[in-house]
């Protein structure tokens, strides 16, 4: 990639700007960091590769998600595997927040297992859904376009999983 050129430099902000989201995602989607760290850099690849081709329609997180989640079904779809989040990945990808009193570390923790296990319990749509919601932070229309499916199945999958996560959860909190 050479430097300074107007393209290198958003490619730059781009990974600065969204590269924690993409990886975050992916980590969350294929359960391996080295995997994940692989396909973050493929995203960015991909992204850097169709620079001539790139429009400025939408979000730049919006393009990236798309191509992270592309690129994991793609490895989802060639490994055969069922995408979980298992617990020491979103250990890894849940935000570490520093000098926390030891109880509420452990308060933390458990409401991370939680999550986690009310996660697994959705279907892959509507956790991929609400993982482009909260790592990706694309709206609801930028998620149906990304999906390829209509707003109001996006929205019925968001619907549902918040449910499924409220009616798991309430008993924990």
């Amino acid at each position: 990639m050479p430097g300074n050129t107007p393209e290198a430099e958003r490619l730059a902000a781009w990974v600065n700007d969204h590269g924690r989201s993409v990886h975050g995602y992916l980590l969350a989607l294929v359960r391996r960091p080295d995997l994940a760290d692989d396909l973050t850099q493929d995203v960015f690849r991909r992204a850097w590769q169709a620079r001539d081709r790139y429009e400025d329609r939408g979000t730049p997180r919006a393009y990236l998600m798309r191509i992270a989640d592309r690129l994991a079904c793609d490895w989802v779809r060639r490994s055969g595997t069922e995408v979980n989040v298992d617990a020491e990945t979103w250990d890894q990808v849940e935000p570490v927040a520093e000098d926390r009193p030891p109880e509420q570390a452990l308060q933390s923790e458990e409401m991370s297992e939680q999550l986690r296990a009310a996660l697994e319990s959705l279907s892959s749509a509507q956790r991929r859904v609400l993982l482009l919601r909260f790592y990706g932070e694309l709206d609801f229309a930028e998620i149906a376009a990304q999906l390829e499916c209509p707003l109001g199945t996006v929205l019925s999958h968001c619907h549902r999983g918040l449910k499924a996560l409220r009616s798991r959860l309430v008993g924990h909190v």
